[in-house]
């Protein structure tokens, strides 16, 4: 069976009434975690004039969530190529070298541009960086910040420095809705809806000489995420629907160690698919991977350590690794968590640096220093996404993304712990440098008309399009339950309805969801967080990467690239 058979044809545009107003800016940057802040900041010291848009608040993104840090080589006696190397391992044959390298390379010094703008991490008696080790490292080169709350002191820092410059628009509880083309193709802007602005329904434009895609991820096409409800892989959508290429976005890393809360099973996890609960997307609490990086171990309802011998590095394999290894424990057992068991690091330690974890389990009533953690596999990361080159450059002029929205090659098949903010920061300063090279005049929109058919899906779909992705295209994949998964994609993308947020949201989920299965479906091998029952060892054929489309009559297109450029 072809891997487009039975998957919906999907709308060129969202149905939406014409916009009411208009704005004019240099550079739209549509998102405000690490990577729009960021990019918002550099393109702001090439003095052009930014304006930021976000989904609901400043600070509801993802970044906020991070826990362990951000990974660099800040220790004189590590070095850029052995971080690569851990990087390349992680992403099991599809990391892009030179994206690696860029990485890598450029990380050092953008850590330390970001600790100017105001970002406090943690240091050691001696003031010196405190660096811990998490999965797939081999090396200590983790920067973190209040222990266990790197993400909301990144996201701190930014905030601020954005609040104080005044060249900087920010747009909050606004919905990107399409891109903006102009005659030649070039996107000139975009087309959002902004709570309680312009028309009666808040249709808007905003015009821009480039625009930069930093939405971040898709999580919530699962029922179970440890992403916040804001990550509904609308630009991944959005670009889709503009015609853009994505890729790799089979390659979704289940985070090992989600808080599974009392009395809340984990949908489609050991059990039989038909028999999974019930249970709407919810966002898990993070158990994060530097928990194990300083000691803690995984163990099984008996107690004891099941990843010894699976890998060399044990609890600190890559994540994809551990996941798996966490799922075969959870299918032998019919059990819907294995544990987490840190109490031997003691309360004062665990007080000290890992406060966040601290005060979340304990809310929910396990004491980390005297009880062990139940934790199961939830989803957590996109390593694809819009396709871009090593300026964030994707496949339409004018159009960037960063972040997690986009598939720079850093990842490949499975990305490496702490590497993702540090994508945001590189990438970010790299789109920056390119747009102020060569930017272009503002030009005018062609009509939106031409562009394709146009239409929203019912809201009321969005926790059948959840349950059916978890059982089918979740941790554990097969040609049949992927085969389940097309027919329901298909059948929900039959309940139509009337233009508002609840309706674009849900149509961009079904958009991500539809081009993720028909990657899954093709990739017939298991190559790191794609995990195929049917087809359990990776294949040298496959060593490449899958190009997603939809083309002008909304029917997915699919291509192979071989390689790993």
């Amino acid at each position: 069976m072809s891997s487009l058979a039975d998957l919906p044809a999907l709308p060129r545009r969202l149905a939406a009434a014409e916009p009411g107003w208009t704005e004019t800016t240099d550079v739209v940057v549509v998102g405000s975690g690490i990577a729009g802040l960021t990019a918002a900041l550099y393109l702001r010291e090439q003095g052009l004039h930014v304006t930021v848009v976000t989904k609901v608040n400043i600070d509801d993104g993802s970044t906020r969530w991070a826990q362990g840090g951000i990974a660099a080589v800040l220790d004189p006696l590590d070095t850029p190529q052995a971080h690569a190397y851990d990087t390349e391992i992680a992403g099991v044959g599809l990391c892009d070298p030179q994206a690696v390298r860029v990485l890598v390379e450029e990380g050092p010094a953008r850590i330390r541009e970001l600790i100017r703008r105001g970002a406090e991490f943690d240091r050691n008696p001696d003031g010196s960086l405190m660096l811990t080790r998490e999965g797939g490292h081999r090396a200590d080169r983790i920067v973190h910040a209040g222990g266990d709350a790197t993400g909301a002191e990144v996201q701190r820092a930014l905030h601020e420095a954005v609040r104080r410059d005044p060249w900087i628009r920010l747009v909050e509880h606004a919905l990107v809705l399409d891109l903006m083309r102009a005659a030649d193709g070039r996107a000139c802007g975009l087309t959002l809806h902004v709570l309680g602005e312009g028309s009666e329904d808040g249709v808007g434009a905003i015009l821009a000489r480039a625009v930069v895609l930093a939405t971040g991820g898709m999580g919530q096409i699962f029922s179970s995420t440890t992403n916040p409800s804001v990550s509904t892989g609308d630009g991944v959508a959005l670009a889709l629907r503009a015609g853009a290429e994505v890729t790799d976005v089979e390659f979704v890393q289940f985070h090992p160690t989600s808080f599974v809360t009392a009395g809340i099973a984990e949908a489609g996890s050991a059990r039989e698919a038909s028999a999974a609960p019930a249970v709407d997307a919810v966002q898990r609490p993070l158990i994060s991977e530097a928990l194990r990086g300083e000691g803690a171990h995984l163990v099984d309802e008996n107690g004891e350590r099941f990843m010894v011998g699976q890998h060399e590095l044990a609890e600190l394999a890559p994540r994809d690794v551990v996941a798996k290894g966490i799922y075969r424990v959870l299918r032998a057992t019919g059990a819907d968590h294995v544990y987490l068991d840190a109490r031997h690091l003691g309360r004062e330690f665990l007080e000290g640096r890992f406060p966040t974890i601290m005060a979340s389990t304990r809310a929910a009533g396990v004491d980390p220093a005297t009880d062990l953690i139940p934790v199961a596999p939830a989803a957590h990361y996109a390593s694809g996404g819009v396709r871009t080159d090593l300026h964030g450059r994707t496949s339409i002029p004018g159009l960037y993304a960063c972040g997690e929205v986009a598939c720079t090659g850093v990842h490949g098949a499975n990305r490496l712990a702490s590497n993702s903010l540090l994508e945001g920061l590189v990438f970010a300063r790299r789109i920056a440098d390119d747009i102020a090279r060569d930017l272009p005049g503002q030009a005018e929109p062609a009509r939106a008309a031409a562009i394709g058919p146009a239409w929203v899906a019912d809201p009321a779909i969005r926790t059948e399009l959840q349950r059916a992705m978890t059982r089918g295209a979740g941790v554990l994949r097969s040609a049949d339950s992927l085969d389940t998964a097309a027919k329901e994609l298909a059948r929900l993308a039959e309940q139509r309805s009337t233009p508002d947020t609840a309706a674009w949201e849900v149509t961009n989920l079904l958009t991500v969801a539809a081009t993720l299965v028909a990657a899954a479906r093709s990739r017939r091998e298991t190559r790191g967080c794609h995990w195929r029952e049917d087809h359990p060892n990776a294949a040298d054929e496959w060593r490449g990467h899958l190009l997603n489309a939809v083309g002008p009559d909304g029917v997915l297109t699919q291509d192979f690239q071989e390689g790993t450029a």
